[in-house]
């Protein structure tokens, strides 16, 4: 039996939801930590309108590490989506 990985680069808007839903934690409560409303932080999710800061800063609130690559890291786990 052969294991094969694949990776895919996926965008920031659904590394951003896999992750949230890894994490269990709902937009709402991530736009809360970040101190923005639920509707600016769905406003940039659907747009896709992130800087790299903001991303950082997202990845750090989820205990993950963002990369220029568009990925996140979970920190704990190692596991990247």
């Amino acid at each position: 039996m052969y294991h094969i990985q694949w990776q895919v680069i996926i965008s920031s808007k659904w590394g951003l939801n896999i992750t949230l839903i890894k994490r269990e934690m709902t937009q709402k409560a991530l736009a809360e930590s970040l101190g923005m409303s639920a509707e600016s932080l769905n406003n940039k999710l659907r747009r896709e309108t992130f800087d790299t800061e903001e991303l950082e800063t997202i990845a750090v609130k989820l205990n993950s590490t963002y990369s220029f690559i568009e990925r996140f890291k979970m920190n704990d786990t190692g596991e990247e989506i």
